[in-house]
């Protein structure tokens, strides 16, 4: 009985196991006296990972024999007044688990008293199927006379010491700055990484952090199969680095009540955070939360009408179309701009003057040009002055105060996703830019998307006010449905601006754009993170390539196995003021569209997409040059980046045999590698991208 679910949990530490006697030991748990150790009361492991209790219910963890972290009070109540960590063992129980969702197992409880009479339990569960991760879940009882005030708890609570090179960390929690989500640990590095609101319209994310050394790295995060408002802080001390999850969420634990944390995860891995997070997704698929499967045209070369912003006309748009699909672009993007605001979304009759007639018109010579059309979208914000907003006041995500949550970009208010009319309100508008104006596919766009604040609006009549954060992937969900029983192939693709991808909105997602990277390094990070979220399911997006360094990065890309976009404006640009321009403009020259040209023929004719993307081969923090590999149809592609490069490489992961490699980008033959001999000396700027061909047998 491990704890995969609270009501499993409750029933199974419902009673103190204070001073009852253990089973029987199991081989993966080693009693104390067993151990020959005063300290060790408790351990329990897999073959990856030992978590060991002692006297005061203070944890060490080790990996295959080596110490990670010496004992510490990983497990903590926080109260107004104090923390408390220390509780004297009392007992342990040890079970094997047999999970109809995670498989074969083993569990071990131990249960501990503080001095103030509070009773702790933390049970932790390791799967068969997923070495080096343990499952962990604190109970607290007030067997006390007095009434505690609370303010959080923390789990999973570890320091690593300092090591040569130092150490790297990703975070899945949202910043309003738009950081990256992979970065090396500074001396002064101190994160909060928090799953709440970072501001009135940033929050949410993937609910893991991960901190890691050359040799050995740390992942912690939540397993809920609902969003939760918990904090995942990763801080640089003066020793080393630490990591932990925390709950900020005050409360009052009376005489014989109980509180029961969220089921946190820790996970030991060598590597960077692909392979956590890899483990992440397996785990959260078996409780169900995983991505469709994309339709084909979700790995098809986007063109976006983006360059010509907000004040596009439709003639522009239609105009560039015939040098888009020249290029080989399959996408034609209707971005920002067709609407009258954000909120009533209708039809600008200044570019439309026939309504939803001329709408149609537009969506059928897209079509007549060989392409598909896809629709932008902000749901979940209305402008000031919308009808929505003054008609639909109910629709409002209020605060305790009874305030506004507002969307910066637009200046509009926050609709709250957990109210049934605001999800009817969107479904029949995806309905209607489908199944009506025959759209193929939605961007929705906004960084208001990732995650809501708690809902306080009476008129919602919540359970709880979290049921807007939880609720806001089932509005996913509906508006995924929605567009898809109008054209079963439809993409729907999610665009949090800038923010971490928030993972329980995932099922709803059949392409996951780089969101308005601020970087090159940006698009490749944040893809091999998602890869690891999403598998083979879902599309990963580069986004604009104008977005990357130089504005014509594709490399970053292609080789990543990143879909590729570009928001050209063709045969001039937009009549913008000369300072919203970088640099050249957006403008297709005859330069750029002799690189564009080669980069799409290049991305089509391999499509790595479609490979299988190969994240545990390569550190993208310490390995140099930075490294990416992927595996499709008995190939291997790997790209490789640095600014400038004089030096080796290694070809990992080749099969037996000899390979033959080219360098694709400049088309040359660079010679043979094989597994055993695997090193090849190159010299670039910026990129290389290369193919490893397996030879015939005696070729």
């Amino acid at each position: 009985m491990p704890p995969i679910g609270r009501r499993t949990v409750l029933k199974l530490v419902a009673g103190s196991v204070a001073g009852t006697a253990a089973l029987a030991t199991l081989p993966w748990a080693l009693s104390a006296t067993r151990r020959g150790s005063k300290e060790a009361m408790a351990v329990v492991q897999d073959s990856a990972l030992t978590i060991t209790f002692d006297s005061r219910l203070h944890t060490a963890i080790a990996s295959k024999g080596k110490v990670l972290a010496s004992y510490q009070p990983s497990e903590s109540l926080l109260l107004a007044d104090s923390e408390l960590g220390d509780f004297a063992f009392s007992g342990q129980q040890e079970l094997a688990v047999d999970d109809a969702r995670h498989g074969a197992g083993h569990q071990l409880i131990v249960t501990g008293r503080s001095d103030r009479g509070i009773e702790k339990q933390v049970a932790v569960t390791f799967f068969d199927a997923l070495p080096g991760l343990a499952v962990l879940q604190t109970r607290y009882r007030n067997d006390g006379s007095a009434a505690l005030e609370v303010t959080g708890w923390r789990n999973v609570a570890h320091e690593l010491a300092d090591a040569p090179g130092g150490f790297w960390s990703f975070s899945g929690a949202t910043h309003t700055d738009r950081r990256d989500w992979v970065q090396p640990l500074t001396a002064d590095f101190d994160q909060r990484n928090t799953l709440s609101m970072d501001s009135s319209d940033y929050g949410g994310g993937t609910p893991m952090a991960n901190l890691w050394r050359r040799d050995v790295g740390l992942a912690v995060g939540h397993v809920e199969p609902v969003a939760r408002l918990l904090d995942l802080p990763v801080r640089k001390t003066g020793g080393g680095a630490s990591i932990a999850v925390e709950s900020a969420q005050a409360s009052v634990l009376a005489p014989g009540q109980t509180l029961v944390t969220e089921r946190t995860v820790l996970a030991v891995h060598s590597g960077d955070h692909f392979a956590p997070l890899q483990q992440y997704r397996q785990f959260m698929q078996a409780e169900g939360i995983e991505g469709p499967q994309a339709p084909e045209s979700a790995f098809a070369p986007i063109w976006c009408a983006w360059g010509y912003e907000r004040d596009f006309t439709v003639e522009q748009v239609l105009a560039t179309l015939p040098k888009v699909r020249e290029l080989g672009f399959e996408w034609a993007v209707l971005d920002d701009g067709w609407q009258t605001n954000e909120g009533d979304w209708r039809l600008d009759k200044r570019k439309f003057p026939r309504g939803d007639a001329d709408m149609r018109d537009f969506v059928q010579k897209i079509r007549a040009q060989g392409m598909r059309p896809r629709l932008w979208l902000a749901p979940l914000a209305a402008d000031p002055g919308s009808d929505v907003l003054h008609e639909h006041v109910d629709m409002l995500l209020l605060d305790q105060y009874g305030a506004f949550q507002t969307v910066t970009w637009w200046n509009a208010l926050t609709q709250c996703p957990a109210y049934q009319p605001t999800i009817d309100f969107y479904v029949a508008l995806v309905k209607k830019i489908i199944g009506d104006w025959g759209f193929e596919g939605l961007k929705l766009d906004g960084q208001h998307l990732n995650a809501v604040a708690p809902c306080y609006n009476p008129a919602h009549k919540h359970a709880h006010p979290t049921d807007s954060v939880e609720g806001l992937a089932t509005f996913w969900n509906a508006i995924h449905k929605a567009a898809h029983e109008a054209n079963p192939e439809a993409v729907v693709e999610l665009c949090p601006c800038g923010t971490a991808f928030a993972f329980h909105n995932l099922p709803a997602t059949d392409q996951y754009p780089a969101s308005d990277p601020l970087s090159s390094w940006q698009v490749r990070s944040k893809g091999k993170s998602i890869k690891a979220l999403m598998g083979a399911r879902s599309s990963y997006a580069g986004d604009h390539v104008e977005l990357s360094d130089g504005g014509d990065d594709f490399a970053s890309s292609v080789g990543i196995g990143a879909v590729i976009s570009s928001k050209f404006t063709w045969p001039r640009d937009t009549e913008h003021p000369v300072d919203k321009l970088p640099p050249g403009g957006f403008v297709l020259n005859p330069e750029k569209e002799a690189l564009w040209r080669k980069w799409v023929g290049l991305y089509k004719r391999h499509m790595l997409p479609k490979g299988e993307y190969l994240g545990a081969l390569y550190d993208i923090g310490f390995d140099k040059p930075e490294a990416h590999a992927i595996r499709k149809e008995g190939a291997m592609y790997y790209s490789f980046y640095a600014a400038d490069w004089n030096g080796p490489v290694q070809l990992r992961g080749l099969g037996g045999g000899r390979y033959r490699v080219r360098d694709l980008f400049n088309e040359v033959d660079l010679g043979e590698v094989d597994a055993d001999s695997n090193s090849l000396k190159l010299a670039f700027k910026r990129f290389v991208l290369l193919q490893a061909t397996p030879l015939e047998a005696g070729a």
